[in-house]
């Protein structure tokens, strides 16, 4: 399908949807700051998790950096709960601490809702060697003790001799038939972009862990990518289930091409297609974001939504050594034919910005949660964030906008 023709059908379907969204969120995104650096005893607050639960609870984590704000720092994870669909928040709170564990960071806090019960799964790293899997019955007021799940992950050991391993970020996915799918990345820690005394995050590769019992157990999928002479250092993965009930992995990877990976699946687990480029979806080396607005339908045609930072400039200066491109101008983009193509594209934050999570609330209003600004940039905002923006279908596919408002 041509781009032109895509942007038809986005626009001339999206009546009924907009009406029923505009009496909720304005035209216009309304953004609030959620975390603020240096405040609560934390450096930084980065990698944001976005959930709206059965109920139509919201919830937003994020981990709490400490010392400089890396990876390897003794990190928390931190959560707020919002009623109101975004607009309104609770006090941070603390849902896994990394004193309770050991030395080294929680990290990867990865959430999915269970349609039928309505239950909060959560799954989160620990030091980057142990995975763990807790549950909400209650919107994530209180959460269950958590439990191991390592061994599930010890299986990939057959295929690959991994060290470093870590779930998501985002949020995880339950298919139609019920199925719990989180993607997951590894690395044999060989890489030395880390520092010294910890292991590195590449090379890497991509692969999924699922449960089909609700939960309660969980098994590996087929290793997806790996770092090899096509693919350089795959790892943070974003999934959609499309029509048709196959699963689309979108990987962030270094590539030379710096455009983002695609591979599909039948269920999520085996038989992946060998990753392509896709054309439309720059590769900055970002983690991304990616949710589905609505299925296929008699009113209105089947709308996917992407994020990241749409962005292959370097005004900031390299400041990684594996990574080259700014992280800035954070951009929305909708597909309307199963991801094929991205003809509406709409940038909710021009300035610097990172990592994202988008999320849907029942009436179509959609909430994008994201880094703004980035801690140590003399270029950057001296003081980052982390934004809730909450817009619509409308604003999306407008063809100008006015600049947003930002609620403090």
């Amino acid at each position: 399908m041509k781009p032109a023709s895509s942007t038809i059908i986005c626009l001339t379907a999206a009546t009924l949807l907009t009406l029923s969204a505009s009496s909720y969120a304005a035209p216009v995104p309304e953004k609030q700051n959620l975390f603020e650096a240096r405040t609560e005893g934390y450096s930084v607050y980065r990698i944001p998790g976005l959930l709206v639960t059965k109920s139509g609870a919201v919830l937003a984590t994020v981990e709490a950096r400490r010392g400089g704000g890396g990876d390897w720092d003794d990190n928390d994870v931190l959560l707020r709960r919002s009623l109101d669909g975004g607009r309104t928040w609770d006090k941070p709170r603390l849902v896994a601490a990394s004193k309770t564990y050991g030395p080294g960071p929680i990290s990867n806090f990865v959430m999915l809702s269970d349609r039928q019960s309505g239950a909060i799964h959560a799954l989160f790293c620990h030091h980057y060697g142990r995975v763990f899997h807790m549950h909400s019955e209650d919107d994530g007021v209180s959460f269950s003790a958590p439990v191991e799940i390592t061994p599930a992950l010890e299986e990939f050991r057959r295929d690959y001799p991994w060290r470093v391993v870590a779930t998501g970020p985002d949020h995880g996915t339950q298919l139609r038939k019920g199925r719990f799918i989180v993607p997951v990345w590894m690395s044999d820690g060989s890489g030395k972009e880390m520092g010294k005394g910890h292991l590195g995050h590449r090379p890497s590769v991509v692969s999924s862990i699922y449960s089909d019992d609700r939960g309660r157990s969980w098994h590996r999928g087929e290793i997806i990518c790996r770092t090899d002479e096509h693919f350089r250092n795959p790892s943070e993965t974003v999934m959609v289930e499309l029509a048709d009930g196959r699963v689309l992995f979108n990987i962030r990877s270094e590539c030379k091409q710096n455009r983002r990976l695609v591979s599909i699946s039948p269920d999520g687990i085996r038989g992946w297609s060998e990753p392509r480029f896709e054309p439309a979806l720059l590769e900055p080396v970002c983690m991304a974001s990616l949710i589905r607005l609505t299925w296929p339908a008699k009113d209105g045609p089947s709308r996917v939504l992407f994020a990241n930072p749409d962005n292959l400039e370097n005004e900031f200066g390299k400041w990684s050594g594996n990574q080259s491109h700014d992280r800035k101008r954070l951009t929305v983009k909708m597909s309307c034919d199963e991801c094929n193509t991205w003809p509406v594209s709409k940038v909710l934050e021009a300035g610097p910005s990172g990592y994202s999570d988008l999320a849907v609330l029942p009436d179509g209003t959609i909430l994008c949660f994201y880094e703004c600004g980035e801690a140590g940039r003399k270029t950057w905002t001296n003081k980052p964030t982390v934004v809730l923006a909450r817009f619509n279908l409308q604003w999306l596919t407008a063809k100008e906008a006015p600049s947003a408002p930002r609620l403090r």
